[in-house]
């Protein structure tokens, strides 16, 4: 994984909400149905919040049902790193920003087609960005 975004934890905590530092830096996941862009269906880009790395396109996000944003696969290019998670007793695949490090979720082999994934983000780990007619993003 490429790390090049480089704040320290103290500056985190200033930039980010607790709840935001909570999940993108210390690995925890926000409530079901509780995060803002669950049911967002507007046209945009979901960059990372903690960097600001465009990460999801709303041309690729689908209604799962499970609580969360999710996205049958990130933007083009490897903005998003998938590592092995054991916590929890638990083997799972998490979503990882490759700019910065920050957690954004988890990814499920149960996805629509074509990529078969299911990206499932926390809202929390996310900014939204609405698509503009006249000059794109």
């Amino acid at each position: 994984m490429m790390n090049d975004f480089e704040h320290g934890k103290e500056e985190l905590k200033k930039i980010l909400t607790e709840e935001e530092y909570r999940i993108t830096q210390e690995k925890a996941t926000e409530e079901p149905f509780s995060g803002e862009y669950c049911d967002l269906t507007e046209e945009g880009v979901y960059h990372c919040k903690v960097c600001g790395e465009p990460l999801f396109s709303s041309e690729k996000k689908y209604h799962s049902g499970t609580g969360w944003p999710s996205f049958y696969a990130p933007v083009e290019g490897e903005a998003v790193y998938k590592e092995e998670d054991k916590s929890y007793d638990m083997v799972r695949t998490e979503a990882i920003c490759k700019k910065c490090g920050a957690h954004l979720g988890h990814v499920f082999p149960d996805g629509p087609k074509p990529t078969g994934e299911r990206y499932c983000i926390n809202s929390l780990a996310l900014q939204f960005k609405e698509k503009n007619n006249k000059e794109g993003f």
